[in-house]
């Protein structure tokens, strides 16, 4: 891997760490994230299991289409 290639890496690495820091700051202001359909809630006395895959899925969908558009070939 040559220098150019490792800079670009490391961009788009800082991009990455930019969006999820703006992501996580602006989720509060999101409720139902985290209560989609398909966000699964379940547990007993003294635990709780929690399976978030709603919320994964589109997250997943957003990333898709967000990394889509920086692909170009």
């Amino acid at each position: 891997m040559g220098a150019h290639a490792a800079g670009r890496y490391l961009m788009i690495l800082g991009l990455l760490l930019v969006a999820v820091g703006a992501l996580l700051s602006l989720a509060p202001r999101f409720p139902w994230l985290g209560r989609l359909p398909g966000d699964f809630s379940f547990g007993g006395r003294g635990w709780r299991v929690y399976l978030p895959l709603g919320t994964c899925l589109l997250a997943s969908l957003v990333l898709s289409l967000i990394l889509r558009l920086f692909r170009s070939k």
